[in-house]
């Protein structure tokens, strides 16, 4: 009895292990590749085909079906993806996932040749580890670093699988275990078990990884291993059906369709081989099975599932519209969809993509804005309002989701991100309350009959054109994360500076010869302060961008440097200022 409370402890260590070494792992993996999952996943599966390549490469990279379709579920919710985009995606997930139970079966070699000893688990994993915990506590680098956290989630992956293994050995013996193996070769049960193992844990990965572990035992038949791999991949549609909770009606008929496909793929493949076992008996279901014949079965499911059901992705589609058909109101979607913090990579890439919509709203009310104070239209005014409230909304909605994504994992470069969009959305905000002063100014002109002198019009049209010229490439620098473009703001700036103090100037000598008024003066001054702030807060976000992106000085202190002459590129920014001038000179003074 003591031997077996020894064994029981043993065991649940090894699966302890096992577990975490595969959440260290997929996640280390998921921060390395950044955010471009999402835009591998959502910009390149235009047709089921792409999405069913691209399913199973993300999945194969970051060892996890269901964060895969948890995540195109968010996708759908958010608008970013459609569902037929993710009925490709989802049959792709399923055969991704399969290269765990490949990399598992490792633990299966046997031979004596030099290269089979190497690749044992025995000898792999501690080399890996070795080499990962180098790269993880001796290097600087935030990519090495996180390459030596995927090793080290190896190591511990495989060593809880060796652990789990010789716990087991001594089931090998146990009349009940026996028994408890023939009751799982009735299909039913089987199924039930491998599915409710699987939910329960919410990873087939990791539940076909136990499986493998009780291979050692001999007692795992392909009887009884057949109907619990089937079982497993229905389980695994449990995380994406809770994730889906909630959610508009495509992000739930996403969920949905990957249940379907489990179920409809399972239904089929147990029709078709029980069926064939009734007339002619398989021989070789009470023969034992090892570590890569459980992968084998694996993949051969899931590869001949989606052979038959990937050109039938239509019927899966409507099947899902009948069990949630229409309804009465619109489908609501989320512009920063929660399930996407899950995989903060692709959070921070979904909070960039809305801060652009952001920057674009802010730019399109001052171009309006600065329209009004030309021709003046009740409608042009209702307009900046309502781009003027999407702004505030936009970073109300922001704002709270980028504070819950502060505190989750993630690499170097999108922690960089998360923070410069901290900044940045105040900056647009403000952007976008001074397009609302602007409106506010033309409205007064309206309303006062203002008419500034030919003179004035012809320097603030040079003005304005400056001030949406720098708009357009700060919005562009900011969506491209162009560093090469945001060098060229900050002495755009300083020319615009320039260029309202010489409107000022200019407007006080005509106030003096009598040329002007003072009620023209003030209407004047509210325009040249918003013009100025626009410009101060594009200079903010190029300078964020630049000193985020390489890790530079704080912002003012940057800045300082920058036009004394300090930095190397202070040379380029004195030579940027000449060509700006020159290229929003005034007219001569009348």
């Amino acid at each position: 009895m003591t031997v077996y409370i020894f064994k029981i402890i043993s065991l649940l260590g090894g699966l302890a292990l096992f577990l975490f070494g595969m959440d260290v792992m997929g996640k280390a993996l998921e921060r390395q590749a950044g955010g471009k999952l999402q835009t591998i996943l959502a910009k390149m599966s235009s047709t089921v085909l792409k999405g069913f390549l691209l399913g199973a490469a993300v999945t194969a990279v970051i060892q996890s079906s269901s964060a895969t379709t948890v995540m195109v579920v968010g996708f759908v919710n958010s608008g970013i993806m459609t569902l037929k985009q993710a009925v490709g995606v989802i049959m792709g997930s399923n055969v991704g996932t399969t290269i765990t139970s490949w990399i598992l079966s490792l633990s299966g070699l046997e031979g004596d040749s030099f290269l089979i000893k190497l690749f044992k688990p025995s000898t792999l994993a501690p080399l890996i580890g070795t080499v990962g915990i180098v790269l993880f506590m001796f290097t600087k680098g935030d990519s090495k670093k996180g390459i030596g956290t995927i090793m080290l989630g190896f190591l511990a992956l495989m060593t809880g699988m060796d652990i789990m293994g010789d716990s087991m050995e001594f089931l090998e013996n146990e009349p009940w275990f026996a028994q408890l193996m023939i009751s799982f070769t009735n299909p039913i049960i089987g199924i039930l078990f491998g599915a409710g193992l699987t939910a329960i844990i919410q990873s087939s990965s990791a539940s076909v990884g136990i499986l493998q572990g009780l291979c050692v035992t001999g007692a795992v038949t392909y009887g009884s291993a057949i109907p619990i791999i089937l079982g497993q991949n229905i389980g695994t549609c449990v995380t994406a059906m809770m994730g889906s909770i909630g959610a508009n009606r495509n992000a739930r008929r996403t969920a949905l369709v990957h249940l379907l496909f489990n179920i409809v793929g399972v239904a089929l493949f147990a029709i078709v081989f029980y069926g064939i076992g009734l007339v002619r008996p398989w021989a070789f279901m009470g023969d034992s099975v090892k570590a890569w014949d459980i992968s084998l079965i694996h993949t051969a499911f899931n590869l001949g599932a989606t052979a038959v059901l990937l050109p039938m992705n239509g019927l899966l589609v409507k099947l899902a519209y009948l069990i949630i058909p229409h309804g009465e109101t619109p489908q609501k979607q989320e512009l920063l969809d929660e399930r996407l913090l899950a995989t903060p990579a692709v959070a921070v890439q979904r909070s960039h993509e809305i801060t652009v919509r952001m920057m674009d709203a802010a730019r399109e009310a001052v171009e309006l804005a600065i329209g009004l104070t030309k021709e003046y239209s009740e409608e042009n005014m209702a307009r900046v309002q309502a781009l003027e409230d999407e702004t505030d909304r936009y970073q109300d909605a922001l704002g709270s989701y980028l504070v819950k994504l502060s505190g989750a994992k993630m690499n170097h470069d999108d922690n960089r991100t998360l923070n410069n969009l901290l900044y940045t959305i105040s900056d647009i905000e403000r952007i976008g309350d001074h397009a609302m002063n602007l409106a506010e100014a033309a409205k007064e002109m309206h309303e006062k009959k203002v008419d500034f002198s030919e003179a004035a019009k012809a320097e603030l049209e040079v003005l304005e054109q400056a001030v949406l010229d720098m708009l357009a490439k700060t919005a562009k620098a900011f969506e491209l994360t162009d560093l090469a473009r945001a060098m060229k703001i900050e002495p755009h700036e300083e020319v615009i500076d320039a260029l309202v103090r010489e409107v000022k100037s200019r407007h006080v000598r005509r106030l003096r010869d009598g040329k002007c008024t003072v009620e023209y003066g003030f209407v004047l001054d509210d325009l040249l302060t918003s013009y100025e702030r626009i410009a101060d807060h594009c200079s903010n976000m190029a300078v964020e961008m630049l000193q985020s992106a390489e890790d530079k000085m704080e912002v003012h202190e940057y800045l300082n440097a920058l036009r004394s002459g300090e930095l190397d590129e202070s040379a380029n920014y004195n030579k940027r200022i000449g060509v700006y001038a020159e290229r929003y000179a005034f007219p001569e003074e009348m």
